[in-house]
């Protein structure tokens, strides 16, 4: 499989009919498949729109969307949820609820809520959170751990539900430094493992440095469709943020942006 996502003239409207605005335009666009992807821009660009269309979160006004070779339109909400997991930028509460339980939710797709939990379904469970590194945290409450910690646990969460893909709304917005970089590396691990990942970031070096493709946004379209090396040029962040910006070189290690 080479595209994980297929989209042909999408536009987006949101609001009431009476204040919708247009926040997608007649996009065309190619998500590859079995990378980290990320979706970059300046706030209103239309990244957590277009990924919550791609997560079938929100309708789409007209256009196609092709998902792992399928319509998007052609798939079950079951098959759906079994394919692809969805994190969006402000996670529900969990209050009373531990780590192992939580991890556990992923697999409701699998058995449904009446359904008991088979030796598969404890298995995933199990599978995911020693992955995400929590056999020390499962039997904690989530809502006593760390932030980094507590994203961790929703991570595995999804890893428990089995999808192929992995399509995450700014999942480190909140996070301090030290913690936005224990979850993206992470991220980038569970894409090496073979998943397909699509992850929403503001932070342009996080992005270069974790992200094995870029696709930027900017008024709803893509300004830019490429590598990290692609997006580390001062010309193309201009075009992407609207701003001069220059790029400092680090022998062996990844580039970093700044405004000037």
């Amino acid at each position: 499989m080479k595209h994980l996502f297929e989209i042909r003239n999408l536009t987006i409207e949101l609001g009431s009919r009476a204040t919708s605005r247009q926040v997608i335009e007649s996009l065309d666009l190619d998500i590859p498949a079995g990378r980290t992807v990320a979706l970059i821009g300046h706030n209103g660009s239309g990244k957590s729109t277009l990924l919550k269309a791609l997560a079938r979160q929100i309708g789409r006004t007209s256009g196609e969307i092709v998902t792992m070779g399928r319509p998007q339109d052609t798939w079950s909400a079951l098959d759906h949820a079994r394919a692809l997991a969805y994190l969006p930028q402000y996670t529900p509460a969990a209050e009373g609820m531990t780590v192992r339980q939580l991890v556990a939710l992923g697999r409701y797709p699998w058995h449904g809520a009446l359904g008991r939990p088979t030796a598969a379904d404890r298995e995933a469970v199990e599978a995911a959170i020693v992955e995400c590194g929590l056999s020390d945290y499962e039997g904690r409450l989530v809502d006593s751990l760390s932030g980094g910690e507590r994203q961790r646990a929703w991570l595995a969460m999804l890893l428990a539900q089995g999808a192929k893909a992995l399509l995450l709304d700014e999942p480190i917005s909140a996070l301090d430094i030290a913690h936005q970089i224990e979850v993206m590396s992470l991220v980038h691990r569970l894409s090496e493992a073979g998943r397909s990942v699509v992850v929403v970031l503001h932070d342009v070096n996080l992005a270069a440095r974790f992200a094995d493709h870029i696709i930027a946004l900017k008024a709803g379209k893509v300004v830019l469709n490429g590598t990290p090396y692609d997006l580390m040029q001062p010309d193309a962040l201009s075009r992407v943020y609207g701003l001069a910006m220059d790029v400092v070189e680090r022998p062996g290690r990844s580039p970093l942006a700044s405004a000037l």
